[in-house]
């Protein structure tokens, strides 16, 4: 039987080399997206993946996007919550839409789309959620204390929920990438991406399709009796 694959934030960066290596697995694969049509027209063009837009923080474009999936490649089997967004600034001059942004975006979209997937998992016997948060959800990080608690809570999301589903055939899963080589990284000074380099010991960034392996494992058959698990990638920059 083919998987059906729904990976948010799927067209670009870590999502993109997550979809490519879901739909090289045999999966058919539906990339979520929020505002870049040229990128995700690309995807769609350059992996052969079903693309749908909308916005993860709201409910309503969830449901939508769900809906549009199913009726095109079937009911969800394996659930990616990838999206995420950044509005970094110290908390002391922090604005409410600059937290509460984030913390959509990135947090209240565990809910929104997972809500749209678990009873089908539940009824059919069989899922797989795997939620991408951060090593700054687990050590935390200056000037990012929206990111950080919402990318914190991506991680108890993952704990309890696995407890729900485990008797269900249900995997819940969390993966932690450090600082990756992708297009938001690449954007840093040189001179601050060389400090962080310079913090990693294995001395070099992440790659996208390294993260994208390891979603590949938790999505996979063989992964029926890891869940719960918080897995962390980050070269031993920082060490749980």
């Amino acid at each position: 039987m083919t998987r059906v694959a729904f990976v948010t934030g799927g067209t670009r960066g870590i999502g993109k080399a997550i979809s490519a290596r879901l739909k090289a697995d045999g999966m058919k694969v539906a990339a979520g997206y929020s505002g870049n049509d040229a990128a995700a027209d690309a995807a769609a063009k350059e992996l052969g993946i079903m693309v749908v837009k909308g916005n993860v923080g709201n409910f309503d474009d969830c449901v939508k996007a769900a809906k549009a999936v199913e009726e095109q490649l079937g009911p969800i089997d394996v659930l990616v919550n990838n999206a995420g967004i950044t509005r970094d600034g110290f908390f002391h001059k922090m604005s409410h839409e600059q937290w509460s942004e984030v913390i959509r975006v990135n947090m209240d979209s565990c809910f929104n789309m997972t809500r749209q997937v678990i009873e089908g998992m539940r009824t059919r016997g069989w899922g797989r959620i795997i939620n991408i948060s951060s090593i700054n959800g687990q050590k935390g990080q200056a000037g990012q204390v929206n990111y950080s608690a919402a990318k914190a809570g991506m991680i108890g999301f993952t704990k309890a929920l696995a407890q729900e589903g485990a008797s269900k055939g249900i995997t819940v899963n969390c993966v932690c990438p450090g600082y990756i080589d992708t297009d938001m990284v690449a954007a840093v000074p040189e001179d601050v991406l060389k400090k962080i380099i310079a913090t990693i010991p294995v001395g070099r960034l992440g790659k996208a399709e390294e993260i994208a392996s390891t979603v590949s494992f938790l999505a996979s058959d063989g992964s029926g009796f890891m869940t719960g698990s918080t897995l962390t990638m980050n070269g031993a920059q920082y060490i749980t």
